[in-house]
């Protein structure tokens, strides 16, 4: 499984190149998340993964928490098993991204 820094993937999302994911339950994305991240559980990535991400080609960069939550390397396993051919996961996750003193955004309470 690949990863991407926090370097890496600011300069993708300002090029608009990657698509980027949180990986756990929606409740925490809705608490914040990375801007313009869609919220995509692992329990509903088998379901969804097609819905929010169709192009199988798409960059795609998995997070959760930071580097104790397993889910950004299990949301890509699963995305790659589903045959997404660039996934990444930022292992670093809110906590990373938050360190370094940027934005989160919120959400509503529903999806």
């Amino acid at each position: 499984m690949q990863t991407i820094s926090r370097e890496e993937l600011q300069a993708e999302i300002a090029a608009g190149t990657i698509v980027v994911l949180e990986a756990l339950p929606y409740n925490y994305y809705a608490d914040g998340h990375i801007p313009g991240a869609h919220s995509l559980p692992l329990d509903e990535i088998d379901s969804r993964a097609v819905n929010v991400v169709p192009n199988r080609a798409t960059a795609v960069v998995t997070y959760c928490t930071g580097s104790s939550c397993p889910n950004s390397r299990i949301a890509a396993e699963q995305l790659s098993k589903l045959g997404y051919t660039d996934v990444r996961a930022y292992e670093g996750g809110k906590e990373d991204w938050a360190h370094a003193g940027l934005p989160l955004e919120s959400a509503a309470v529903t999806p």
